[in-house]
């Protein structure tokens, strides 16, 4: 048996999984004093970059962890923009000492400090455009989807582009706040419709419900990772995707998709929704006081998965 930091106990496997793979969130690495979040929460802005050391040298110790995953937002808002292009390099050279890739998906914070178009670029996502939503199957049976939560969003793209202008008219009509990224007065899941999340595009969602409708066809498990998460059991309401409802009703339409990970929502969290798919958030490494870490790996076996966390991150077993 193994012990989470929550009190949760998880079962220890005797088989050995089908893969495993590294994860770790929210880095936020900036290289200014510590801070706090809007809500008091402390913030370590030097230290986390740290807990990704950590996380890589462990992974590479345990020799098994096939590839990583980085949930986005590696940099931090308050970094200054003329070092942003540097902090950028420093954290990916960080994950560059990993034995084995690295994927990376695009977050809020790293939108405040450099475009979409040079991230993609920086952060080596294989898309045909700027858009960065891909997957890949690491075994026969399981396929990774990586979704793009900010491909409909007010950040990242040019003042001039048309997203830009759709989604800011869709803040408009959603929060009447002159402060966009504040949620004061909305009530309910209607607090994500704040500016630093960000919504799944048309072609994308069209893009989704052809991967899974193909994950079904040839009976593979999915994994679903964004940087926003999409059930409101999993996050705070605040910290949602604008439509996580569209992107699960596609899911729901399937039943391949076992699980979506997600970061953003620095305390973590998770639940099991209506359809039985979990969703779990996971813990941010900017939130690790010095010496205290939040990464962890998945273990992926044919009937579950189980995440064993590190430190502030919470072991969770999701059982098909």
């Amino acid at each position: 048996m193994m012990a989470a930091a929550n009190g949760i106990v998880v079962r220890a496997s005797t088989k050995e999984p089908l893969f495993s793979f590294g994860v770790i969130a929210d880095v936020q690495y900036a290289d200014i004093p510590d801070g706090r979040s809007f809500l008091g929460v402390p913030r370590y802005y030097r230290h986390s970059i740290s807990v990704l050391q950590r996380a890589v040298n462990r992974w590479n110790e345990q020799g098994s962890i096939k590839f990583s995953i980085n949930f986005g937002d590696i940099i931090d808002g308050y970094c200054p923009k003329d070092k942003s292009l540097w902090a950028v390099q420093k954290v990916l050279d960080e994950f560059d000492k990993f034995d084995g890739p690295t994927y990376h998906m695009i977050g809020n914070h790293c939108l405040y400090n450099l475009p979409r178009s040079k991230l993609v670029s920086l952060l080596k996502i294989s898309t045909d455009s700027d858009h960065a939503y891909y997957d890949f199957s690491p075994c026969p049976g399981f396929r990774i989807v990586v979704l793009d939560a900010y491909d409909f969003s007010c950040l990242g793209w040019p003042n001039d582009h048309p997203v830009t202008a759709a989604a800011m008219k869709l803040l408009d009509e959603k929060n009447p706040n002159t402060d966009k990224n504040s949620p004061d007065g909305l009530v309910g899941v209607d607090r994500r419709f704040v500016k630093f999340n960000g919504a799944v595009g048309k072609e994308q969602l069209s893009w989704l419900n052809g991967v899974l409708k193909d994950a079904s066809t040839h009976h593979q498990n999915v994994i679903i990772c964004s940087h926003l998460p999409m059930d409101p059991g999993a996050s705070s309401p605040a910290a949602l995707m604008w439509n996580y409802d569209e992107v699960m009703a596609i899911v729901h339409r399937y039943n391949c998709v076992k699980a979506c990970f997600a970061g953003h929502d620095h305390k973590g969290g998770h639940s099991v929704d209506s359809h039985g798919v979990h969703h779990r958030t996971l813990e941010a490494a900017l939130e690790c006081p010095p010496g205290t870490s939040a990464f962890g790996h998945v273990e992926v076996y044919p009937d579950r998965l189980l995440l064993v966390g590190v430190d502030r991150m919470a072991n969770t077993e999701i059982p098909f």
